[in-house]
């Protein structure tokens, strides 16, 4: 097979049908109709002598060599894609770009306002779509160009993402300023007396906190158990009610913040790219920024 004589596009569809797994939403992805979908999967399997794709109850699956290509394939898709941005000189007051982030609630409360500001001062062209990928489907996303970064914590090993460490926090206690406990300092027993928010956007499950009083062969009462952490200091500042979380978000209200009277692990988030963006100096801005602006708020924390 001669590459000169294989439409490109071609390739294109092949990893949209492989990470939806269904001709429709492929072609929705793509904005084309779905009849043109299925003629250029049509082309492709005979391209490859192969069916690439066996339809079932649960979708398209993807034959051995669909999944054995797929990964050079988004490989070569990205790095065509980067190509287009990386010849001249990058000048982000004209730079038009969108770039789409996955972050929790938490990351974006502590990060995109600063950076907003940012882009709006130096590139008013840049626009940011942020949403949250689970950490399972980030290499995926990274790969296929659905997400251009993701901060997470340092727990995903993906030979094709480049990553850098952006943030470090520690935990603390919040209450409101007439909370009935006025002791300036926090022993075991006067943390383990109050009722407790717990932030997880699981249905059920301990949480880093509960992780590590277990540990100790202790255990808190929860009271309230909320999907996102910025609902959490609102019930915080109106109940006597505590919440423990990182810093950087506790200092955002004006109310009590003490020291937890056990050690509990840093929060740590590092940035996620697909390695064929590497070089892409609209990206390389953007990573650059937010790791400046992340920096700034682990020294202000």
């Amino acid at each position: 097979m001669r590459l000169s004589k294989v439409d490109l596009n071609l390739f294109v569809v092949f990893e949209a049908v492989y990470r939806t797994r269904n001709l429709t939403r492929a072609a929705e992805t793509l904005f084309i109709t779905q009849p043109a979908v299925s003629n250029a999967l049509a082309r492709m399997r005979k391209t490859f002598d192969d069916p690439l794709f066996v339809s079932t109850p649960a979708g398209m699956v993807p034959t051995p060599l669909a999944e054995n290509i797929i990964g050079r394939v988004r490989e070569a898709l990205q790095l065509l894609d980067s190509s287009t941005h990386a010849g001249g000189h990058f000048d982000p007051a004209t730079c038009e770009r969108t770039f789409r982030l996955s972050m929790t609630d938490l990351t974006e409360a502590i990060l995109l306002p600063a950076l907003e500001e940012v882009l709006q001062r130096e590139a008013p062209g840049v626009r940011i779509e942020s949403y949250f990928t689970t950490r399972k489907d980030v290499p995926e996303a990274l790969a296929s160009g659905t997400v251009n970064l993701a901060i997470d914590a340092p727990l995903l090993d993906d030979p094709y993402l480049e990553q850098e460490p952006l943030f470090r926090d520690r935990y603390a206690c919040m209450l409101r300023h007439d909370h009935p406990f006025r002791k300036r300092k926090l022993t075991i027993d006067d943390y383990l007396g109050f009722g407790h928010i717990h932030v997880s956007s699981r249905r059920q499950g301990p949480g880093l906190v509960d992780t590590e009083l277990n540990k100790l062969g202790l255990r808190r009462a929860i009271q309230t158990r909320v999907q996102h952490y910025l609902v959490a200091p609102l019930i915080a500042m109106r109940t006597d009610l505590v919440l423990t979380a990182p810093l950087a978000l506790l200092q955002r209200y004006d109310a009590r913040i003490l020291t937890l009277p056990f050690d509990l692990p840093d929060l740590e988030s590092h940035g996620y790219w697909h390695r064929s963006v590497t070089g892409d100096p609209a990206h390389r801005w953007l990573r650059e920024q937010i790791g400046i602006l992340m920096q700034v708020r682990k020294r202000g924390a």
